[in-house]
């Protein structure tokens, strides 16, 4: 008997200490009624914090708790994926973030204040942004090949605007002069609509802008649009080739919107917010929303993330070497 006895009192002992040892959000209940922070690494306004309050509003009422998001903006996005990364992995601190401080800028800067594959447990894809080429009304070039040919004629005499020295923007450009073997210049602006506008007037030969946010231009015939950057043809550009078609091959650029937990976060927290996230994505009014705001939903496993984010960080590793990009 007292063989019997001592066996289950250490197979309690040892029931509790895993017990004491998992993650708070691990030891049932989750979310339990706990509030959960949603982290924003912009500022209030843009697509990312637009998409993430309106996914976390549905999300809280899904789980049956409040989810607030948080705006922790700075160092192009790294701030508020650093506070993130360093969050106890219990599922109440998630990161509504984009493809900049998760597989670009990581090559960008000399230190990191997390890894951004290690720190961090994918959730989902919510979806992607595609861009369009776009010329000047009044600059003769009607396809790529016809931008390129002049380019090749007149190395360096060729501009391109983005909305600043890191971004998905340069980097779309720098991937196309390195495909191409072209010498063209960048020009950051800071943001996105000075650098359309500075296209507009004729001050930047080309840049590669949200579809959204060229496609008026284009419509109102003061923008040319002679590429998309998406695998397929866009619905609101039915006649405007991808750049596969325009003759770039695997030029292939989507700037994805995503969630993370921080690494350690329990697989069955996990798989619950992907399982809601997903069904979120596919109510009618945030499809909507997300049209309006240029955004295609995607909803993804949190594999297809993890091999989303690592194919995207070796590729941009690469142009930012190649172009000798540092970081303002």
């Amino acid at each position: 008997m007292n063989s019997i006895r001592r066996r289950t009192l250490g197979a309690l002992a040892f029931s509790l200490l895993a017990l004491a040892c998992m993650p708070a959000g691990a030891q049932g209940g989750w979310p339990g009624g706990k509030p959960i922070t949603w982290v924003v690494p912009y500022p209030p306004g843009g697509t990312t914090d637009i998409l993430g309050r309106a996914i976390a509003a549905r999300l809280g009422s899904a789980l049956g708790t409040a989810v607030i998001v948080e705006n922790k903006a700075g160092a192009t996005g790294t701030i508020g994926s650093a506070f993130v990364a360093k969050a106890a992995p219990d599922g109440y601190t998630l990161l509504g973030t984009s493809i900049g401080p998760q597989a670009i800028v990581p090559s960008l800067l000399q230190h990191m204040q997390y890894d951004p594959v290690k720190a961090f447990e994918p959730v989902t894809l919510i979806g992607n942004i595609p861009h369009v080429l776009v010329v000047g009304a009044g600059l003769p070039f009607r396809t790529v090949a016809d931008l390129l040919a002049e380019a090749k004629a007149r190395p360096d005499t060729l501009s391109f605007a983005s909305g600043g020295n890191g971004t998905i923007l340069q980097m779309q450009g720098e991937l196309l002069c390195m495909q191409s073997h072209t010498r063209m210049t960048h020009v950051p602006y800071k943001g996105d609509t000075p650098a359309i506008q500075d296209v507009l007037g004729g001050h930047a030969s080309f840049m590669f802008a949200p579809a959204a946010a060229a496609l008026p231009h284009v419509e109102g015939g003061k923008l040319k649009a002679l590429a998309v950057t998406s695998a397929k043809r866009l619905k609101s550009l039915p006649d405007v080739p991808t750049m596969a078609e325009a003759g770039i091959p695997d030029f292939v650029v989507e700037q994805w919107q995503a969630v993370y937990a921080p690494a350690g976060t329990p697989q069955p927290v996990v798989q619950r917010l992907n399982a809601e996230i997903v069904r979120i994505l596919k109510e009618p009014d945030l499809v909507a929303m997300a049209d309006k705001l240029g955004v295609s939903l995607v909803g993804s496993t949190p594999q297809r993330l993890a091999d989303t984010q690592r194919a995207d960080l070796a590729k941009w590793r690469k142009v930012i070497k190649s172009a000798g990009i540092k970081a303002d």
